[in-house]
């Protein structure tokens, strides 16, 4: 991914919080016939200085027998956004662009689909999402549980490189970024006024 050194983000607590706050991601592997991506939510942990991707997926996708292979995956954590028009910088000789924050996250996976990791990953993503479902989810019959464990192949990813990125107008004046903020800050699009947000916490604008 292009990086300005501006836009690039280093810090690792800060990037497992945005993994965490944006778990819905684009795993992407290669294949014979080119990139096969899957969309799907994808959880993080740490272990020691190393960020650990895991999930799971359909046994019907065939992006499991990809990772099989063992070749590299790229994981792409994507946050909010939006459009800056031009009209908010001082310098009339400005061009519209777009601001994001994103991170990619690259690692070889590991699967697996013993009952018990599975029955385990399905209770960290409940608890991820929606913990009160858990208690119904554990009340299902053992033979139901069992036959939706069959369906599906978990996997789990040691990330080797993270490449983290928050666009968000550092390279444009003060005043500039605070009428970014003003006017993305009172936009009713949640993505625009999440963009306003994460500028403040970046200290821009000020």
């Amino acid at each position: 991914m292009y990086i300005p050194e501006f836009n690039r983000v280093r810090d690792h607590t800060e990037i497992i919080s945005f993994i965490q706050a944006n778990p819905f991601a684009i795993l992407i592997t290669a294949s014979d016939a080119g990139p096969f991506a899957t969309h799907l939510p994808i959880l993080a942990r740490e272990a020691g200085d190393q960020i650990i991707l895991h999930g799971h997926m359909a046994k019907a996708n065939p992006h499991w027998e990809l990772l099989q292979r063992g070749e590299e995956s790229l994981t792409i954590f994507h946050g909010p956004h939006a459009y800056i028009s031009p009209r908010l910088y001082e310098s009339r000789d400005s061009v519209p662009t777009w601001n994001y924050a994103t991170v990619h996250a690259y690692g070889r996976a590991r699967l697996f689909s013993e009952p018990e990791q599975l029955m385990e990953e399905v209770r960290e993503i409940i608890n991820a999402f929606d913990p009160d479902y858990f208690a119904q989810w554990i009340s299902l019959s053992d033979k139901f549980r069992e036959g939706m464990l069959k369906h599906i192949v978990g996997f789990e990813i040691v990330t080797t490189r993270i490449e983290a990125k928050f666009k968000l107008s550092q390279n444009r004046t003060k005043r500039d970024q605070a009428n970014v903020i003003t006017a993305l800050g009172t936009s009713k699009d949640s993505a625009a006024s999440e963009i306003a947000k994460l500028m403040r916490e970046q200290g821009l604008g000020v």
